[in-house]
């Protein structure tokens, strides 16, 4: 056997031989997880994501970050062939060994990733180093042996070196990330093929998952200061849970966002109705979702003007959550008064919809956001000490309230029934 042939068969084994030991010891298959878009396999799905480490194996695998797919990165035609990705992805719990989901969601053509790792320990794919991801579906890696500390940052980098089209995306992300080449370093906030971090922990409970538009995702804090209000939880429950956060910049209950004029999903993403498998259902140890969702549908384009329709598209989640047995929280929607496309009779839907929240006919339980955050003088609006300036969105310091807001025990509770 000629000598190269024989290190690559030697690098080959050892690969596979690792890949097996952290297969062993954390209980998990060496196939990862290789499924289409939202709505087949759902049950097998989430059995795999959500499955508890055996027996003789003390933890299991949480969600420490999401980052949900939104749209095919619009000016990517072609990738990134040959470039260096460098997800920086910020945790909520630590472990002592994490595995990633990568995507390709958004693609039309095959995904190659022949190169990736978890804070400089490289990342291996039933064993081999590259993966080829089909288009519209995801792999989730093996395991690999790595500590990850909680409420710190974690590198996640990929090498992706063909052109393999339209790139599966999360834009603003209020986090500083790379793309690298031989050429030189360039700054991003979009999360591109990433969508999810677990962890292996012997200690937490499992994962709050939340779901939402800007508000959540963070739209007006601060990049890189993990401000948003789902980061305010994760310090608020000092880290014992998995915080994932599914805020998608333009989210909303009913419509999907409509396509761009080059055929590209616009900003918004998928409806949460549309999502809500893969972005909730299935991520790894979910125990409660926070639903923070419908001002989008009140004030965005096409405007829903019945409020009955945006209840009932809540009350549709909460039941597949239940469904799941999964304790579900639901937020009130924030005002928006000043901002271009308020009215009051949108205002009117809006105070509609919160009215229904608070009744308890709808979540487990009621996070109020819109108590939290309106000016007492003028509750139609945000307090202006809150406001990041246009009126929708916070700042750091609403953020922070609306953090705040949550109250832990209802976080960490047993659903009710749907029969309300």
């Amino acid at each position: 056997m000629p000598r190269r042939q024989g290190y690559a068969l030697l690098i080959a084994l050892v690969a596979g031989t690792a890949a097996l030991a952290a297969a062993v010891a954390f209980g998990t298959s060496l196939i990862p997880e290789d499924r289409t878009v939202p709505g087949t396999g759902p049950e097998t799905h989430a059995a795999v994501r959500n499955q508890a480490a055996p027996a003789n194996s003390t933890g299991t695998w949480t969600a420490t970050w999401t980052g949900a797919p939104v749209s095919a990165e619009p000016d990517s035609p072609h990738g990134y062939p040959g470039r260096t990705i460098r997800n920086i992805v910020h945790t909520s719990i630590g472990g002592d060994a994490a595995r990633i989901t990568l995507s390709n969601l958004f693609g039309a053509v095959p995904l190659v990733v022949d190169q990736a790792t978890v804070n400089t320990r490289r990342v291996t794919f039933r064993g081999l180093p590259t993966v080829t991801v089909a288009a519209g579906r995801q792999v989730v890696s093996d395991p690999v042996v790595v500590p990850v500390s909680p409420d710190a940052d974690l590198v996640v980098t990929l090498r992706t070196p063909y052109a393999a089209g339209a790139v599966t995306q999360h834009p603003n992300t209020h986090q500083t990330s790379y793309l690298a080449d031989d050429h030189g370093t360039w700054s991003t906030t979009r999360w591109r093929y990433l969508t999810a971090v677990d962890v292996h922990n012997s200690t937490s409970t499992g994962a709050i998952v939340v779901i939402g538009d800007s508000l959540t995702a963070g739209s007006g804090s601060t990049t890189d200061a993990d401000a948003r209000w789902s980061d305010v939880l994760s310090d608020r429950l000092r880290h014992r849970f998995g915080v994932a956060n599914q805020g998608i910049a333009g989210n909303r209950v009913l419509l999907d966002s409509p396509l761009s004029a080059g055929g590209v999903k616009s900003l918004g993403g998928p409806s949460a109705t549309h999502r809500f498998e893969r972005d909730v259902l299935s991520v790894a140890g979910a125990k409660t979702v926070v639903i923070a969702l419908g001002i989008n549908d009140v004030q965005q384009a096409p405007q829903e003007a019945d409020p009955r329709r945006i209840t009932a598209g809540l009350r549709a989640l909460a039941e597949r959550a239940h469904d799941r047995g999964l304790r579900v929280v639901g937020a009130t929607l924030t005002p928006f008064q000043g901002y271009g496309t308020w009215t009051p009779e949108r205002n009117a839907v809006r105070l509609a919809v919160n009215e229904e929240i608070r009744s308890g006919r709808v979540f487990d339980a009621v996070v109020d956001f819109d108590r939290a955050v309106r000016d007492p003088y003028a509750p139609n609006r945000i307090l202006p000490e809150y406001d990041s300036g246009d009126h929708l969105h916070f700042n750091d310091t609403g953020y922070r309230t609306l953090g705040h807001a949550v109250t832990l025990d209802e976080v960490d509770g047993t659903p009710k029934s749907d029969a309300f």
